[in-house]
Formats: C-alpha cells, structure tokens, sequence
C-alpha cells in the first residue's frame, strides 16, 4: 500500500480521528475495566502459552502495552485501540488488489465505522488481533497464489499461527482457503508445490506450545470451548429462536443499512460468483458464516463467533454496490457513524433529556463500579495482610487483584474442577491452616464457613451505580482453614 495515493491519505486521516475520538470517550464515559478486560490483565501478569478460555496473545499485547504504559485503564485496552485501524488498512490493500483504491477505501472507512468495531473498539478483547491476522493472512494469501516463490506462503503461514494463538476462530481460514484453491483451474496448481503445506506446518508450529500447555493442563481450553458451544452436550437441539437471534446480531453488528446490502448481495451468490474477486470473498464469507448459523440452531453461538467474516463483507459490499448503488453504501457508513455517536453519547444525551440512568438503560453498567468496590474491600486487606484474598466468583476476583494487586490470592474451587484461569492456576488445597478474607455476594455463607476453624463477617461494601443498580459484596475473615 503506497500512502501516499489519494485515498490512503484520506482513510488514514478519518481512522487517527476516530481512534483519538474513540480514546477520549473511553475516559469520558467514566467506566472501569470490563470483567473480561481485567480478566486478560491478570493473565498478562503471568505469562504463558495458554490460558482457561483463550491462547495467550491478547495477555501478551496487554504485557507489552502495559510494560510501556504503566497498569492505566488506556494502556490495556490500547491494543485493540490500535489493531482494528490496521484491519482497516489490511482492508485497503485488499480492496485495492482485488479492485481499486476506490473500493479499499470504502472498505477501511466501513470496518472502522461497523457497530461491531465501534463497541469492540473501546474494550480489548481477542477479536482485535483475529481480525488484523485474518485480513493479513488473506492478503498474503492472494499474493502467494498470484507470484512465484517462498515468501508470501511464509507470511500466510506465520499470520495464521498468530490468529490461532489469538483465537480459535482462526482455523476457519483454512478450508476456505483451501476451497479457493480448489476451486480455481488456475491455483490448483499449488496443491502439488511444497510451499502452502510449509506454510500450513508453520501454522502448526506457532499453535504447537498452546497444544503442548493444554496437554499438560488437560485441555481446559478445548473443554471450555467444548462447554460454551454444548458440543457433545445432551441438550443440543433445534433451536430456530436461537438461529433468529444470531443473524440478527450478524445485522446489527455490521450496520442496519450496510447489513442490508450484504443480505442484497449474499442473495445474489450465484450470479457474484462469476466474478473471481467476488468468488473470493464469497468463499470467506459463506462457509464460516453457515457453520455458525448451524451451530446457533442446533446449540449455541455468541453473535461474534463469525466477526471475521466481516472482514470479506466489508470489500464485497462496496465492491458491489458502488457503481450503481454509491448512495447507499455512503448512507451505510454515515448511519454507523451516527449510531456510534449516539451509543458513545448516551449517558450524556439522557441526561440532557432528563432521562435517569437505570440498570435497564445504561449499556455500560457492566463497566462501572468495579474501582469503588474494590477501594471499599482495601482497607480489611490491609487490617489482615496475612490473609489470602479469595472472591467468590472471576468477576469479583479480576477487579480486586487488579486494583489490589494481592500478595496472596485464590478460587474456591471445593469440586476441583476448573471454570476459569483462577481455578486452573490457584488452590487452597495446601493451605490448610490459613486464613482467608472472602469476598462475596452473599450475606451468609455456612457452607464455606464450615471448612474453617471460626468465621466473622467483617462488613459490607455497597458502591451505588443507579437508583436501581449498584454494586455490593460482603467481606469476611475465615480463620484456619481445614480444607476441602
């Protein structure tokens, strides 16, 4: 991509816009950190080649930022703050090897204003390096197909094994990948050639020490991915209620009107399907997102289960539609925008309306409080410094550890069964003897208390968020713990 062509200038000035926009809403809003923001921060305090949930590239994004920029509620969600602009430039080049810069632009300009990106955008999560491998991989796809020599496959591979380091999702790229060879006279020719099975055992070697760390912790990773998707689960059925909730997430989170022209154009597949670009993008759109839908009608699927596909939406829409249709894609991109305004600017669009915030109404609840709650438990911390710090579930645990940063910590986990990194790296199995200051949500705790010597509830923590919501634990100091 040259950046000086006409085009890269502008999306280049539009993204650091909405990037800086977007940096000072997150302070704006007042929020803390999302439960699985601290969640991954605490992860990046250890680091390793796997975790509960995920692979490890998103603790080793927060490790980094944070090793630059201190433990501040930016320099942890800046990683996402500053890949999804990189998606969006990885998207220009595509467009612009595919079609034009016309379409590259719009293209950059339609992913950084997709709804999906927009709330993402002010949160880290592992969707931010997904999305940037995929599209990378893509490009480096299309140009070892296209051009002699080892390179391009070399990149492929290696941005690949990233994206599965990142997250799971990433192996979907492969059968589409291998269904655009297949299906092409012209590239089937690489079938025979060493280079893309080089490329594939590269993949496999990046993703090796993550298989190795789930080996050796008994595949927690793959049992949590497992339980969330109810794979091997006797309730696993038709669920067509389920199926309508997930292509309306799919809708909404590409934008009401651009949601619109990728219906229009996916309804048109047979026809796009004559054109080699649009029969590109096809094949990374519709085997990932029929695989999802089936999933979400026959068990569960979380609406951005399928977010790369989006990746290949964002160039087939205007790719499609510009010649004739400029107008629309234009008003796509302008609603998003607006919509984004008014999601980032509601708090402040009730209150000049004189609307009160509720827990019904705040999209934000999730994020707030947390800071003043784990302030409230600081002072019993400090009054029983020996004590080991134990919160009754991932959410209560996350926040105290980062706010607290806790000398000693732990899960109750009397089932010995992990469901989350807390219960997969912690245990009070050895502690017996201890003392433990729990933190719950739950006034009265007799089956806890049980397994210790004397128990005392030290007081109450009560951080009001809305008349109707607020945030309250009860701290308790457990003394001389017999074990499980």
């Amino acid at each position: 991509m040259n950046v000086t062509d006409s085009r890269a200038a502008p999306l280049a000035v539009i993204v650091a816009v909405l990037t800086a926009y977007r940096l000072w809403v997150i302070g704006h809003l007042g929020i803390d950190l999302y439960v699985d923001e601290a969640y991954y921060w605490g992860w990046s305090q250890n680091l390793d080649w796997g975790y509960f949930s995920k692979p490890p590239v998103i603790a080793a994004l927060i490790a980094a930022s944070t090793a630059i920029l201190g433990n501040s509620l930016i320099a942890i969600k800046l990683p996402s703050l500053l890949l999804y602009p990189a998606t969006a430039f990885a998207l220009y080049a595509l467009g612009s090897r595919l079609y034009s810069t016309r379409v590259g632009f719009w293209a950059g300009l339609g992913f950084m204003s997709m709804p999906l990106v927009a709330a993402l955008g002010l949160f880290v999560s592992t969707d931010a390096p997904l999305l940037l491998c995929w599209s990378l991989a893509l490009l480096f796809l299309l140009r070892a197909l296209d051009e002699e020599g080892w390179a391009n496959w070399l990149a492929c591979g290696a941005l690949i094994g990233i994206g599965l380091m990142s997250k799971y999702t990433m192996a979907a790229f492969l059968p589409s990948a291998l269904l655009l060879i297949v299906l092409s006279p012209r590239h089937r020719r690489w079938l025979a050639r060493p280079q893309p099975w080089v490329a594939l055992l590269l993949a496999a070697v990046i993703l090796a020490p993550n298989l190795y760390w789930n080996w050796a912790h008994d595949f927690p990773t793959f049992r949590h991915t497992a339980e969330i998707t109810r794979v091997g689960h006797g309730e696993r059925g038709w669920h067509p209620g389920q199926l309508g909730e997930f292509i309306g997430a799919q809708w909404l989170s590409f934008g009401p009107l651009l949601g619109v022209l990728l219906g229009w154009a996916l309804l048109r597949s047979v026809k796009l399907l004559r054109n080699d670009a649009h029969r590109t993008l096809l094949i990374f759109i519709v085997p990932l997102l029929l695989l999802v839908s089936f999933q979400a009608l026959t068990g569960r699927a979380n609406g951005n289960w399928a977010a790369p596909v989006f990746v290949a939406a964002c160039l087939l829409v205007p790719a499609v539609f510009l010649a004739d249709r400029r107008r629309w894609v234009i008003a796509g991109v302008v609603v998003n925008l607006v919509a984004s305004l008014g999601a980032y600017h509601w708090p402040d669009i009730a209150r000049i309306a004189g609307i009160d915030l509720t827990a019904k109404n705040d999209p934000y609840k999730r994020a707030r409080g947390w800071i003043n709650m784990a302030d409230g438990v600081a002072p019993y911390l400090a009054q029983h410094p020996g004590a080991i710090l134990v919160g009754e579930d991932r959410e209560i645990i996350a926040h105290l550890v980062y706010r607290l940063h806790p000398t000693d910590y732990a899960a109750w986990n009397p089932g010995h069964l992990p469901r989350d990194q807390y219960e997969v790296t912690t245990t009070l199995a050895d502690k017996r003897g201890r003392d433990v200051l729990y933190v719950g949500r739950k006034a009265e705790i007799p089956d806890i208390a049980a397994r210790f010597a004397a128990s005392e509830q030290l007081g109450k923590v009560v951080v009001p968020i809305h008349k109707d919501f607020k945030r309250e634990v009860y701290v308790f100091l457990l003394r001389d713990f017999q074990g499980y």
